[in-house]
Parts: C-alpha cells; sequence; structure tokens
C-alpha cells in the first residue's frame, strides 16, 4: 500500500470542509485545531480562535489517559476540524482521530492555505 492509498481511504470517510465551510462550523462551536509546527505558524500566522496541537502530539492531548490530555479536546463528540498547512496529513490525521472515538472530525480542503487565499482572518505573529 501507498501512502495515496491511505489517503484516499482516509478522505473517502470524511465529510471534508473548504475554508469557508469551516470558518462558518468554527463560529458555531467547533473546534479548529491548527496541526503545523510552531516555526510555520510563526512565519505564516495564525487562525484566530484555533488552538495548536502539533500533529506530533495530537492524539496523546486527545486522550483522557495519557497525563497529557487538553481540556478542552474532553468532548468526543464535539466537531473538531484539524487544519496542517495543506490538507494531506491533516485527512490522515482527521481519520485516525475518528478511529479513536471522535465521530465529528474532519479538515479543511486545502488546509491552511488554501485558508489563507480565501481571504479568512489571519493573525501574524508581531515582529
Amino acid at each position: 500500500m501507498r501512502v495515496r492509498d491511505l489517503l484516499e481511504t482516509a478522505r473517502a470517510r470524511l465529510d471534508r470542509l473548504d475554508p469557508q465551510h469551516a470558518a462558518e462550523a468554527v463560529a458555531h462551536g467547533a473546534l479548529l485545531i491548527d496541526t503545523r509546527c510552531a516555526d510555520d505558524r510563526r512565519r505564516t500566522g495564525t487562525i484566530p480562535g484555533s488552538v495548536h496541537v502539533p500533529l506530533s502530539v495530537l492524539f496523546w492531548r486527545l486522550d483522557g489517559t495519557s497525563g497529557h490530555a487538553r481540556p478542552e479536546l474532553a468532548d468526543r463528540s464535539r466537531e473538531v476540524i484539524l487544519m496542517c498547512a495543506d490538507g494531506f496529513s491533516s485527512s490522515l490525521a482527521a481519520a485516525t482521530l475518528q478511529d479513536l472515538g471522535f465521530p465529528n472530525s474532519t479538515d479543511v480542503v486545502g488546509g491552511f492555505n488554501a485558508w489563507v487565499a480565501s481571504g479568512l482572518p489571519v493573525e501574524l505573529a508581531a515582529g
């Protein structure tokens, strides 16, 4: 199996959102998790109201038994929208979240770059 096959399988399970629909979902209570690394966020900006959980620790932050869980991630029924830079790793992660008991997990088509291209709000780091 190739990574492209894994990606296609993951995406077949997701109700992926374009940036505009993701923004609307967040306005109605969905949790937007930015999985990009801190350097990318500093360099390109952040989305107001998003929660930063790097992909490398995402699954531990969601597992209430890990000792490293984040309280805002405790509600497994909440809509969770993942965002990476381009919408590839976030698709794989969203499918894994569904496997871990977060049935309302999905991601943003095109990721952060599509969000920016859509003209949606971004906060740039001071400096």
